[in-house]
């Protein structure tokens, strides 16, 4: 079985059983797959085949789950667009992609779709014919090009494939124990894999329900928890953050709630501790990369949680510690996480020297540094590269870099996260005035907005007169980053 032909078994197992619902409405299992035959056969009437890419720049919504289905129903291939992107960074997507055809809200006016057709979501056809496509069934054949920036500062195209994915579901179901009664609140946005694999496959394949939230408002969120009844959610620690410090007099019904899902960015044990103690239900914290198909360990549902950890390996995947030269260290010796598994991806859309450099004998090399005890957990101690992850999104310093010294006043740029309680970390650029030259922030700031998403922007532009760099003549950014370090105290 693929997710091709999910719709068709849900809907035979149990046809008026609930499958997803947004602020619109549910969908119950035969609803749902009488609109995903529908919106298959609206993509074929416009061209789609296998091979094919469809691009989706949506909101959180029912519909893109119907055309994450109906796609793959047609042997082609999803790449989920962040609807924050600039126009450019949406045309260079589309472009490397290769898309066919770009999904959009209704009304949607931007200028970045790159020549690439466009049909607004609610123009898709909401009846099945006679005619409706059967499921592809190729396992090989590409489920989703997730795109995640690399520290050159280039997004890359993560190539996975339904093997993949399929094995990744079926992981994250057996590791959190799913089960047809369970209901996931999706609070993620769908342009990531982790709200896509997470919070919509794994509890779909599971037999269980999704109930599709829009954008994360602490305001409403726990009402959501009260009317909808979920038993798990997947968020980032700022969002933990952020309903850890609600006003006292916030004391919801969080009964329904088995655990809520922690990853994307390493949370402290206080918050972790702090959140769990207010709202009466467990955190799991996890690890795990876009290029692993989302998520490689996991503090356990039933076992022993360690706080600090990032739990131990989801079934089905291997987790080792190694030095520079690939050897194996020992227990608690700090090294190279890589990861081996079914979930590994295939590897980068036309990047084949950066695949075979992230991908060894089969080992994902995820540069990110951490260390094993003995009973397996990992706990992560380092990030590779110069990585920023703000609030959950992954930030590479280069792309930010470039734009600022593109600017003729700039010498020379040097980004850095530094941190800050409610992201996480914060993008903070130091910039060198090329000679003769002075420096306007505001103007660097307006370059920003037009070539960056907002998420990417620095925070603030320092100006010096000549940035910090160590004894071979490379930018020290450990000098850059003592300078917001926390006072002793």
């Amino acid at each position: 079985m693929t997710f091709a032909s999910l719709p068709d078994r849900r809907a035979d197992l149990d046809p008026h059983g609930p499958a997803i619902s947004d602020a619109t409405g549910s969908l119950t299992n035969a609803q749902l797959l009488s609109r995903v035959r529908a919106a298959a056969r609206h993509l074929q009437h416009r061209g789609i085949g296998p091979g094919d890419v469809v691009a989706l720049k949506l909101a959180n919504r029912s519909e893109f789950v119907v055309l994450l289905f109906a796609t793959w129903r047609l042997g082609a291939t999803i790449t989920p667009v962040n609807p924050a992107l600039t126009d450019v960074e949406v045309a260079r997507q589309l472009a490397d992609s290769a898309a066919r055809l770009l999904v959009v809200e209704d009304g949607w006016a931007g200028a970045g779709d790159g020549g690439v057709a466009t049909l607004a979501v609610d123009e898709l056809f909401q009846e099945a014919t006679a005619s409706d496509p059967t499921p592809h069934t190729d396992t090989s054949a590409l489920a989703l090009l997730i795109y995640t920036s690399g520290t050159t500062g280039v997004p890359k195209g993560v190539m996975l494939d339904h093997t993949n994915i399929d094995a990744m579901a079926e992981m994250g179901a057996q590791a959190l124990q799913l089960g047809e009664a369970d209901r996931c609140l999706l609070i993620l946005p769908l342009f990531h894999v982790n709200g896509i694999v997470v919070s919509v496959l794994t509890p779909l394949l599971a037999g269980a329900s999704v109930v599709i939230a829009g954008r994360f408002d602490p305001r409403t969120f726990f009402d959501l928890v009260e009317s909808e009844r979920p038993t798990f959610f997947s968020a980032v620690p700022t969002i933990y953050s952020i309903l850890a410090a609600l006003p006292n007099e916030v004391r919801p019904d969080t009964s329904s709630l088995r655990f809520g899902i922690c990853g994307a960015a390493p949370a402290s044990a206080e918050l972790l501790g702090r959140f769990e103690d207010r709202y009466g239900f467990p955190l799991l914290e996890g690890y795990g990369l876009s290029e692993g198909t989302c998520a490689s360990t996991l503090n356990p549902v039933s076992g022993p949680r360690r706080a600090g950890t990032v739990g131990i390996a989801f079934p089905g995947q291997e987790i080792r510690i190694v030095d520079p030269s690939g050897t194996d260290l020992g227990v608690g010796m700090d090294g190279e996480v890589v990861v081996r598994g079914p979930n590994v991806m295939r590897g980068y859309l036309g990047r084949p020297d950066e695949t075979a450099r992230v991908i060894v004998d089969g080992w994902l090399h995820t540069g990110d540094v951490g260390h094993l005890d003995a009973e397996g957990y990992l706990t992560l101690v380092g990030r590779s590269k110069d990585m920023i992850i703000r609030g959950g999104e992954n930030i590479y310093p280069k792309e930010i870099e470039d734009v600022l010294a593109g600017h003729p006043s700039v010498l020379e740029a040097a980004v850095i996260g530094v941190p800050d309680h409610i992201w996480g970390e914060v993008v903070v650029a130091y910039v060198q005035p090329a000679p003769d030259s002075t420096v306007d922030p505001a103007a660097l700031h307006a370059l920003c907005t037009q070539k960056l998403s907002r998420y990417k922007r620095p925070t603030s532009i320092v100006v010096v007169e000549a940035i910090a760099k160590n004894a071979v003549g490379k930018i020290d950014k450990n000098t850059l980053r003592a300078a917001h370090a926390p006072a002793p105290s």
